[in-house]
């Protein structure tokens, strides 16, 4: 079975933090800035992240768990070390012959 392909063009547009938030570029900051007032250019300048909904139309994009603004860090599950994995089998293993 072929191998699923990430949408290159939002790749290049967008960051993603090692918490799962995505950052992106704020629209009409870049040119034609003298007839914007100096609140709407500073408030542009903010760094900008992804909402929820945004959020979820980019895990289909990028085939990858991504957080959004609101949602907890908790909501991003992350594949345990090899050391816990170890851990986690040696008292499953203990709890099985235990119950022996």
């Amino acid at each position: 079975m072929p191998k699923n392909k990430i949408h290159k063009g939002l790749l290049k547009r967008v960051r993603i933090s090692k918490t799962g938030k995505i950052r992106h570029r704020s629209a009409y900051h870049k040119h034609l800035s003298s007839h914007k007032s100096g609140k709407r250019l500073r408030q542009l300048r903010k760094d900008r992240f992804a909402a929820n909904p945004e959020a979820k139309r980019f895990e289909k994009l990028l085939y990858r768990r991504l957080r959004g603004r609101t949602q907890p860090r908790a909501s991003l599950r992350s594949s345990p070390t090899p050391e816990a994995r170890r851990q986690a089998q040696q008292e499953k293993a203990k709890a099985a012959s235990s119950s022996k």
